[in-house]
């Protein structure tokens, strides 16, 4: 049976393990590098990404989760998470912060600004109910979310959110390290694929759909299908799910 771990430093790791169980997966918490070892993917949850980089560098992580992103192994990262894992990352605090890195991309850590200006939305991910029917739609929770400014030419584009018109000016330095605005397009990117990495820049374990997560999941079947031959993904319970296309995705009560 496959096994999925979950970076349990701080954030929203119950929140998968949760949804994981909800689906039929073992998932395993992971706080320290030997505990990597056997997983047959990662995800690495949303909370702050300046506390969770410093547990990290605290328990000696980060070599071991690049080790594991560079393996090829499937790696998810939802908000903060999809900070660990860009290339590059601005608007970060004082001092900046490490990153895994693997992701072609530049993610601006704030992009949504506070953590009053979190917000629930619709987004089109047609790809979803592609791969894991249901409707054409998820529901994006947004809790001072960070946003994917740009990609390299490997990464596949998701979904895009409408830019709130009460949004910050978004400003980085330049190569010079001179501050300029630079972003004032009215659509941003807040999920990607590249590879063997997920990323998205909102909350799916927070909500009832549990399709990403078997997005995810389905991201390897084909490479590794010993490991993946046990996941709980019958035909019978997509279609149940697939088939309540009117039905809000409410948040669960969890266990």
């Amino acid at each position: 049976m496959a096994v999925v771990g979950v970076l349990a430093l701080q954030g929203s790791y119950n929140e998968h393990m949760s949804a994981l169980r909800r689906i039929g997966v073992k998932g395993v918490e992971v706080r320290k590098p030997e505990q990597l070892h056997g997983l047959d993917s990662l995800i690495i949850p949303g909370g702050e990404s300046t506390t969770m980089a410093k547990l990290a560098n605290y328990h000696n992580l980060f070599p071991a989760l690049r080790e594991f992103v560079g393996a090829g192994k499937p790696v998810w990262g939802t908000c903060a998470g999809l900070i660990f894992l860009a290339n590059k990352a601005v608007g970060q605090k004082l001092g900046g912060q490490e990153l895994v890195g693997g992701l072609d991309c530049t993610v601006h850590r704030n992009f949504f600004g506070s953590q009053l200006q979190s917000f629930e939305t619709e987004l089109s991910v047609p790809m979803l109910a592609e791969k894991e029917g249901g409707s054409n739609t998820c529901r994006g929770v947004f809790i001072r979310a960070p946003a994917i400014l740009e990609v390299g030419s490997d990464v596949e584009i998701l979904a895009e959110c409408p830019v709130p018109s009460g949004r910050p000016s978004i400003t980085i330095p330049s190569a010079e390290g001179v501050e300029e605005e630079v972003y004032s397009k009215d659509r941003v990117i807040v999920a990607v694929r590249q590879g063997n990495i997920l990323a998205t820049a909102f909350h799916p374990e927070l909500t009832s759909d549990c399709r990403w997560h078997r997005f995810f999941l389905d991201m390897d079947r084909e490479s590794h299908p010993k490991a993946f031959s046990a996941l709980s993904l019958s035909s019978s319970s997509r279609g149940s799910e697939g088939g309540s296309k009117t039905k809000p995705f409410d948040l669960p009560i969890f266990e």
